[in-house]
């Protein structure tokens, strides 16, 4: 029977360890987060044969070495995760309870069977089914879930996993085990299939809500691409209205040269043509990069500086093609410029300046924006990046700007001192 357990228990962890290992987004290299799993693994087994080979009647050692294991295998998956919050503590406690349904499920089995071999066996089939299943069907909104955080914390949501988690274990382990209270049995199974409905609930809300912040912030982007197109349209309505103004005066402008020539007044044949050069730049389109996406966006970023009166440097080298999504890019680039001019529209007029470096070619990513700021700013703890003050919807910029960075495999680094304000993301292609 003891054989029993330990042979269980270790199937627990073996499938507690692939079940993190697959569902999170790893900080280390495979082979040194696989060894960091192992040590792992290893040390809750010798807990095991502590508890149940040396100190088998002991409920306090029991009790005990449960508390240790349990903090070594939330440590483990924070340790190893890229990202290190409440998002990675609920995928934990969600595989400590994914595999405790398999340990209860194999303590079913040996009750009614008396079977060792069938025991372990259905232990393994469910551990099996359990994670793969989830794995190709749920997979993709839990790493939805890991990647965004639109809320600002998910720390009520650890309350889920954490309450079913105690309620097995005083169900089948402690401080009676299913063998010794096999009425238990019923309520156990009822707890599980309680437990895999309200993980889909809680999964679906998870995957809806980010769909709808997903569905903003692409709405988001294409108006500010219309509102650019629109702008771009009246420009070149209003410069070709010039054009032909001027075209038509050109022959008036021609008399006057040639009759300023015969009188040999040079100076007024200059100023003329200063003039006529005046009219032509005046009625030039700007633009900033060959991309059209890019350069909309960048136009209608140049335009609401304009209006309040704030001064933009731009350093732009894009090319037509560019290595990236140009929609995501364009909208990294809205949402920097946006916050940096929202930061200084209501300073004095000399400190009305944002200057931007935005660079991407085939080789890096850069973008590096600056600009003063005068109030103080509070940096997230985890991802470094500032947040917002204006309320519980602002701040998903910043959001997107991360996972875009994250996808590529890119580097942001922020940081305010003496009243500037500094921001660069790095991607090395």
């Amino acid at each position: 029977m003891v054989y029993f357990k330990d042979i269980s228990y270790m199937l627990s962890h073996v499938f507690f360890m692939a079940f993190i290992y697959l569902f999170l987004m790893h900080r280390y290299s495979p082979k040194k987060t696989l060894g960091i799993c192992f040590i792992s693994f290893s040390v809750m087994n010798l807990l095991d044969y502590v508890k149940l080979n040396l100190f088998p009647d002991s409920k306090l050692c029991y009790f005990f070495a449960d508390i240790i294991q349990i903090l070594v295998a939330q440590s483990t998956g924070l340790f190893i995760s890229k990202k290190r919050d409440s998002r990675v503590l609920f995928i934990g406690l969600s595989a400590s309870n994914y595999v405790i349904v398999g340990s209860i499920t194999a303590s079913i089995l040996y009750i009614y069977t008396n079977n060792f071999f069938l025991a372990l066996v259905g232990n393994t089939l469910m551990h099996v089914v359990i994670l793969f299943v989830l794995f190709f069907r749920i997979g993709n909104i839990f790493h939805k879930f890991y990647e965004w955080d639109f809320r600002k914390g998910w720390w009520e949501l650890c309350l889920i996993p954490s309450f079913f988690f105690c309620s097995f274990s005083c169900l089948a382990f402690f401080p009676y085990t299913l063998y010794e209270y096999p009425e238990n049995i019923l309520v156990s199974i009822f707890l599980m299939i309680t437990m895999l409905v309200s993980y889909v609930v809680v999964l679906r809300y998870v995957d809806s809500e980010t769909k709808q912040v997903e569905g903003y912030w692409k709405n988001v982007m294409f108006e500010s691409y219309i509102k650019g197109l629109e702008s771009q349209y009246y420009l070149v309505e209003q410069s070709e209205k010039n054009l032909k103004i001027l075209r038509h005066d050109i022959r008036h402008y021609s008399t006057m040269i040639d009759s300023l020539l015969d009188q040999e007044e040079y100076d007024e044949i200059r100023n003329i043509a200063e003039h006529i050069n005046e009219v032509v730049n005046e009625n030039k389109i700007v633009r900033y990069c060959e991309n059209l996406i890019i350069n909309t966006i960048l136009l209608k970023m140049a335009e609401q500086a304009q209006s309040f009166q704030i001064t933009l440097q731009l350093d732009i080298l894009i090319p037509k093609q560019i290595p990236v999504n140009e929609y995501e890019f364009a909208l990294v680039i809205a949402n920097l410029l946006e916050n940096a001019v929202f930061n200084v529209k209501n300073l004095e007029p000399i400190k009305r300046y944002v200057d931007a470096k935005i660079h991407c070619t085939t080789e890096y990513l850069l973008i590096d924006i600056e600009n003063e700021c005068e109030k103080e700013v509070n940096f997230d703890s985890i991802t470094g990046l500032p947040k917002s003050k204006r309320g519980e919807n602002h701040g998903l910029g910043m959001q997107s700007v991360l996972v875009f960075s994250d996808k590529l495999g890119g580097n942001i680094d922020c940081y305010c001192e003496n009243n500037h304000f500094r921001i660069i993301l790095f991607v090395n292609f």
